[in-house]
């Protein structure tokens, strides 16, 4: 029997979130839905007629749909065969039209709330369009991406998935975690261009010959230099999509961040002339607005193409908590939002308290703030960190203590935006969720009455 293009489209997406995906996008659905009709019509025409770039269809969102489909259908889908291979699906499954986000799913296996969201999890949630923007860029020759977000926001998450997409295009991932690096590595400029080769050289299997184009005479800058270009690029033929982590870092180092973003700002400027450096393209993750001073002209912060990771919003709360099993009311989903500021990880840990403890979520936020609670490791962490400066303690006591936005020097503010303490518009903070307003005021009212 031949289906109609409705049914398989709300197959389509009842497969799709069954597998922990996000339901399709109006644009994914345009495109799938031209498909069923075998309108015939290009990827130029669709983008025209809804607004889009070409490139972006045919290079970002009509490739990740088809691999949607595959991934769900279990063999190859693409424009031609979709209505094919999605009408023989439908025949073998029942679809609940009230509940397709409930449809299909597997027991739910909890996983850890802690670090990298691991790559086939159901509990990840895309922030569109931020993921096909990587995809679609990365592609791209001399591609420089600048992720930034506070702590516990799904940078490294994001990360782990580029370069997960990069290898299936057949190019080389290399993954620097500059948190990983001993504190001797940045005591000089040569002892960290050392260890940056010797990392990219051991990812890449090949054999280290740092010693022999490390030259004292012509510095250290122009060695690491002379070492991608006449080594590594020219051993590797494909491209190389080098993301380096946590690179605030660098930060506490004035000296030390100058030279080496001086010096990728250089390569990246190399990929426009010369053939090996067309191999290289950058993931740069951060956490923080840049605080040092920086020659425009030598930075990589002001080129390229910046993805800001935005906390969840009531609907992206509401499909994780779906995932989880959770059947939350809409007054709940805008509670834990609003307590916790959509925060992904204080997000994931309370759903994944409330499923493993079988605890209702209200019970577990009236707790949250209390040394017993859900939060008390993350809000012992965060404390630790405020009270290593200070300043930082007497700028935050400030923001906590009045209902109104506080005037903030600009290298405190950045500090408290990237541990997510604390929003900033322009030179104005506030406390960034109420979860942290409320913590911070009773930890600093009780240390004034002893």
């Amino acid at each position: 029997m031949v289906k109609s293009v409705e049914e398989i489209l709300e197959l389509a997406e009842a497969l799709v979130t069954a597998k922990g995906g996000n339901p399709l996008s109006y644009i994914q659905k345009v495109i799938l839905i031209e498909a069923l009709l075998e309108t015939k019509k290009t990827y130029d025409q669709i983008a025209d007629e809804n607004g889009y770039s070409p490139s972006y269809l045919k290079n970002g969102v009509a490739p990740h749909l088809w691999q949607l489909l595959s991934d769900v259908v279990g063999e190859k889908v693409n424009k031609i065969n979709c209505r094919c291979l999605l009408e023989r699906e439908l025949e073998t499954r029942t679809v609940s039209k009230n509940f397709p986000e409930l449809v299909f799913y597997e027991p739910i296996i909890l996983e850890s709330p802690e670090g990298q969201v691991p790559l086939n999890s159901i509990f990840y949630i895309e922030r569109s369009p931020s993921e096909l923007m990587c995809y679609q860029e990365i592609q791209n020759q001399g591609a420089l991406l600048r992720i930034k977000a506070p702590r516990k926001m799904g940078k490294t998450s994001l990360m782990a998935r580029i370069l997960d997409y990069a290898e299936q295009q057949n190019y080389h991932p290399v993954r620097l975690s500059l948190h990983r690096a001993s504190s001797l590595v940045f005591t000089s400029t040569e002892k960290f261009l050392r260890w940056f080769c010797a990392n990219v050289t051991q990812q890449l299997h090949l054999e280290s010959k740092i010693d022999e184009f490390w030259d004292e005479d012509v510095g250290t800058l122009v060695s690491s230099s002379l070492y991608f270009q006449g080594y590594l690029l020219e051993e590797i033929q494909q491209p190389i999509v080098l993301a380096i982590d946590e690179v605030n870092q660098l930060f506490e180092y004035p000296s030390l961040a100058r030279d080496v973003l001086a010096l990728l700002r250089s390569w990246h400027e190399e990929t426009r002339d010369i053939s090996n450096w067309k191999k290289l393209r950058f993931v740069i993750v951060y956490s923080t607005d840049i605080y040092i001073p920086l020659d425009t002209n030598k930075s990589p912060f002001n080129v390229g193409t910046a993805i800001d990771l935005h906390p969840f919003n009531f609907n992206q709360v509401k499909i994780l908590a779906q995932r989880y099993g959770l059947k939350l009311t809409e007054q709940e989903i805008q509670q834990l939002t609003e307590f916790v500021g959509g925060f992904p990880y204080l997000v994931r840990l309370a759903l994944d308290h409330s499923v493993r403890r079988n605890i209702p979520l209200q019970q577990l936020l009236e707790q949250a703030t209390s040394d017993t609670g859900i939060y008390s490791d993350h809000l012992h962490e965060q404390l630790w960190l405020l009270q290593q400066d200070p300043d930082l303690v007497t700028a935050y006591q400030q923001i906590i203590g009045t209902t109104h936005p506080v005037k903030m020097e600009q290298l405190k503010a950045f500090k408290l935006k990237s541990m997510g303490l604390a929003h900033i518009n322009g030179n104005q903070a506030i406390p960034s969720c109420e979860l942290y307003r409320q913590y911070f005021q009773d930890y600093f009212r009780e240390m004034i009455k002893f």
